[in-house]
């Protein structure tokens, strides 16, 4: 069976009686390089234990299986088990996990689905969990390599650099914690039914040790967030929703070398951290 021809997606749907669910972000891949390239494009290969959400009918996941030694297939959908259960019967090195992603204590899943393998994820995440998703792969702290089709305006801004509009917290946050690199674009026609937006494949390689030195991690993330929620703003003003006075933030400013009309999306990692190392002296 091709799980990407339109016609035998649509048979295969109706003879289980499936229907799509909104609410679940459910878009199935119509165009066969698509998963073909993802699945090569996340270095899935002997030794390696894949960790797989949202596998719809499966195409992505048969990709998996032909180059990885294991799949862990994370699905929430019951509808969709028998339908995985007929397309992916040819692949005993693949296992359905029901359940919700976000739920599941990752680094459980991989001591107990992918044994003694080198864990990665690689998905075709739905829009709608894309960032708490991301999050919580990099927070686990066990994966070698994360490889996802997200929506494009995303993927921009988790590979975005200082300076660019598409800049915020969430890239800080990613790139923090990983390489990151932003692979290919992947146009609506590709899905069944098509999406209103454009997706992208990013990929993010997890950090050996972060990029900086930091007093206090918790510090940090509070200063990059506080320097994006008002993106209009200079950091001067931005930072006053931390509770903190002008005269301390100028201080510290100052003191980083910066001047007093800087805005957050000017700041590099580095920066950052300088910045919030001033910030708790002074505090």
């Amino acid at each position: 069976m091709d799980l990407c021809n339109e016609r035998e997606i649509r048979a295969l749907l109706a003879r289980h009686g499936f229907r799509f669910s909104k609410s679940m972000g459910q878009n199935f891949l119509i165009e066969s390089w698509v998963p073909r390239d993802i699945a090569q494009a996340s270095g899935a290969g002997p030794g390696v234990g894949v960790v797989e959400v949202g596998p719809g009918i499966g195409p992505l996941t048969v990709e998996l299986a032909q180059r990885a030694e294991r799949v862990a297939a994370v699905e929430l959908d019951r509808a969709l088990y028998p339908i995985l259960e007929e397309t992916l019967a040819p692949y005993p090195n693949v296992e359905v996990v029901p359940g919700d992603v976000m739920k599941l204590d990752l680094a459980q899943l991989c001591r107990e689905k992918l044994p003694g393998l080198t864990p990665m994820v690689c998905a075709n995440l739905p829009y709608n969990i894309t960032t708490p998703v991301i999050t919580a792969f990099l927070e686990a702290g066990c994966f070698s390599a994360i490889t996802v089709m997200i929506q494009r305006e995303v993927a921009q801004r988790i590979c975005a650099q200082p300076g660019g509009k598409d800049y915020g917290a969430f890239s800080v946050f990613c790139q923090y914690y990983a390489q990151t690199d932003f692979l290919f674009e992947v146009p609506p026609a590709c899905f069944l039914p098509a999406p209103k937006v454009t997706s992208a494949v990013v990929r993010l390689v997890p950090r050996s040790a972060p990029p900086q030195t930091l007093v206090d991690e918790k510090t940090f993330f509070w200063v990059v967030r506080g320097a994006f929620a008002q993106r209009r703003k200079t950091l001067l003003n931005s930072l006053c929703t931390l509770g903190l006075s002008k005269d301390t933030i100028r201080s510290a400013l100052l003191s980083c070398g910066l001047q007093e009309n800087v805005r957050g999306e000017q700041l590099d990692i580095p920066t950052f951290a300088a910045l919030a190392a001033q910030l708790a002296k002074i505090k």
